[in-house]
């Protein structure tokens, strides 16, 4: 199971969840956000971190060029998208990139089925509100291109285990503060996701 750490803001936070065992790091680029981070700020960290560490910026409600800019400013590997996109804000960017569907109903989980995409929970605000998705949507599905986010927590996240997604993503559960990691939680976060 990979496991992807959100809202990364400070180096310390990274480093740990790295030797904690994250396989990917996340940056908000959400200015709206308690856990934006400024794309020149990202770099002063990622410009720290071990090879092999996939460095994700997450983007909402901009142009494949602002995109197409930050993320060569930020150092990231990965783009996520978590707004709805028309085919040719894709067709523009030039760097690697994830979309996200943002689910309401089961039926919602089919969206972009075939290719690797992050699911989390719908809400009005984007990102890191802690909603849980319905693990029944999931039941004898094809589950192996699917990162599921939405109010995973070290204490449920071994509930997932069993669906065969291909990783996990967490921010606001294993945090002491917005924005600040608590490293035993980070740590008991993927300790559970990478029991199996």
């Amino acid at each position: 199971m990979r496991v992807k750490i959100c809202g990364i803001t400070n180096i310390e936070d990274a480093l740990h969840a790295i030797q904690a065992g994250a396989d990917a790091l996340g940056f908000v680029f959400y200015p709206s956000s308690p856990r934006y981070i400024s794309p020149e700020d990202a770099a002063t960290i990622i410009k720290q971190l071990p090879p092999f560490i996939e460095k994700v910026g997450l983007f909402v409600n901009v142009d494949a060029a602002t995109i197409n800019r930050q993320s060569k400013s930020s150092l990231i590997t990965l783009a996520q998208l978590h707004f709805e996109v028309e085919p040719a804000l894709l067709a523009a960017l030039e760097v690697p990139y994830i979309q996200v569907t943002r689910a309401q109903k089961e039926s919602d989980i089919k969206q972009l089925d075939g290719q690797y995409r992050l699911v989390d929970a719908y809400c009005e605000a984007y990102g890191g509100m802690g909603k849980r998705l319905n693990l029944e949507w999931f039941k004898d599905k094809e589950n192996s291109k699917i990162i599921l986010a939405g109010g995973l927590s070290p204490e449920n996240v071994h509930e997932s285990l069993s669906y065969g997604f291909y990783g996990v993503d967490v921010s606001s559960s294993v945090e002491s503060a917005k924005g600040i990691k608590d490293p035993l939680k980070v740590t008991t976060f993927i300790a559970n996701a990478k029991e199996a």
